[in-house]
């Protein structure tokens, strides 16, 4: 009862703490659904390498003149990986080494189902977005008070402090992680779009993952309004 009582806690303080969403990643109050599009051709594996080539070495110094105009305190010598491990699903990430350098992974799976260039440069600006708006940082900060707020909350119900804790800390990581997506997909746009391919077509990509809804504390947006922020910011470019 008592680990009950810490969790309404908690997500009662998040629900109420005001988020601040910059103009870039304001989705519309009501998103349109996400369209039914009808995919494109799966490509050759052959193909799909070659794509995979020859975005990386158009968008990767876009992407990296992006992180040093909009955060030259970053390293931006971005270094991109393929994890071609067997049974992995389709999946890009971006992280840091043990000396900050940024690293973005694709998974073998996801160069494979990307059925153009678009796709591939989309998601390679997303996930160099996150770097440059140093969404890992900010969400650890997050977390870290997330964690501190459940100790307190659950020393005053007089439950373990731990429990508190670590609901408290995947609370506070998972607060801004909507907003984070959303600016991720804004200035992923405006990174692809710079390195010549086209965002919206790229964004279709999002029509063939499934989609998370609008789930309280999820961790991505809807589909649709991820879409919707593409497109928006795409035709001010």
């Amino acid at each position: 009862m008592k680990k009950l009582l810490i969790t309404a806690a908690l997500l009662g303080l998040v629900a109420c703490e005001p988020v601040e969403v910059t103009s870039q990643s304001r989705p519309k109050p009501e998103a349109t659904p996400t369209a039914k599009v009808k995919s494109p051709p799966r490509v050759s594996s052959r193909t799909a390498a070659a794509n995979f080539k020859a975005v990386v070495a158009r968008v990767e110094p876009v992407a990296e003149q992006e992180c040093k105009r909009r955060s030259p305190n970053l390293n931006c010598d971005f270094k991109i990986v393929v994890d071609s491990r067997r049974g992995q699903p389709p999946n890009a990430f971006q992280t840091l080494d043990k000396k900050g350098r940024p690293i973005i992974g694709f998974t073998s799976a996801l160069i494979a189902d990307a059925r153009n260039r678009d796709e591939l440069a989309f998601v390679l600006g997303h996930e160099a977005a996150h770097h440059i708006e140093n969404h890992l940082a900010l969400q650890r900060q997050s977390a870290t008070a997330g964690a501190a707020v459940g100790a307190i909350l659950a020393g005053a119900l007089g439950a373990n402090a731990d429990i508190g804790q670590r609901i408290g800390g995947t609370v506070g990581a998972r607060a801004y992680s909507k907003q984070n997506e959303l600016e991720a997909d804004a200035l992923g746009t405006v990174i692809s779009k710079r390195a010549g391919y086209d965002p919206v077509k790229g964004a279709q990509f999002f029509t063939r993952i499934p989609d998370p809804g609008d789930r309280f504390l999820g961790t991505h947006p809807p589909n649709a309004s991820r879409i919707e922020t593409v497109r928006r910011v795409n035709s001010r470019l």
